[in-house]
């Protein structure tokens, strides 16, 4: 079994574990919020390298909040904020036409809750690589056991290398390792599917 944190946009290394492991794969909703992690923040690539987006977040410095009430600061104009920079980066893309037209409404409503802004882009990702996902969701905390494999804990030393693909601006920037997998599908579209079945977990 692998448990993970719901993410926003989450790693080529979440990813491809959450899709090597299939049905034993569980996301884990019943865990507390942990900060400055892949549940609110993610990584595109960018002219000059790797950029940082992070989602908003109302009082997410208050320890243990469960992950399900985490509410979304909308003051912020993050939504309008992450949409340029994903435009400035993948407008030239090989798959952005394909790509925006499933995420953009994504970025033109308001969400309360971070739990369902990232169920809604855990769902896009699985509906742009054409696939059914095959990970269940678990409400309450899961105490992890031997045989268990737990990503959830952000100290975690991993020993990931990821797979190059061709990233845009590879002219002029290095390789960008792990980045989301919004970069990863804006990339190489379904061929992502090959890449992530074949990473070293």
């Amino acid at each position: 079994m692998v448990i993970l944190p719901l993410t926003y946009w989450g790693s080529v290394e979440h990813f491809a574990n959450l899709l090597q492991a299939g049905e034993e794969a569980i996301i884990d909703l019943g865990e507390n919020y942990v900060k400055r992690s892949e549940r609110n923040r993610t990584e595109i690539v960018t002219p000059t390298g790797g950029m940082v987006l992070s989602v908003p977040l109302v009082k997410a410095n208050r320890p243990r909040t469960p992950m399900q009430k985490i509410r979304i600061d909308n003051s912020k104009r993050w939504q309008h904020q992450h949409w340029v920079a994903m435009l400035s980066a993948y407008r030239s893309s090989p798959y952005f036409d394909y790509i925006a037209d499933r995420i953009k409404p994504i970025y033109e409503r308001e969400w309360e809750y971070l739990v369902d802004l990232n169920r809604e882009i855990l769902q896009a990702e699985f509906d742009i690589l054409g696939i059914e996902p095959k990970h269940r969701f678990s409400e309450h905390y899961i105490e992890p056991s031997e045989a268990t494999t737990d990503l959830r804990n952000k100290k975690r030393e991993s020993q990931f290398c990821s797979p190059q693909y061709f990233q845009m601006f590879m002219d002029r920037t290095p390789f960008v390792e792990n980045a989301s997998m919004l970069d990863l599908l804006m990339c190489e579209g379904r061929e992502a599917i090959q890449l992530l079945d074949s990473c070293q977990l």
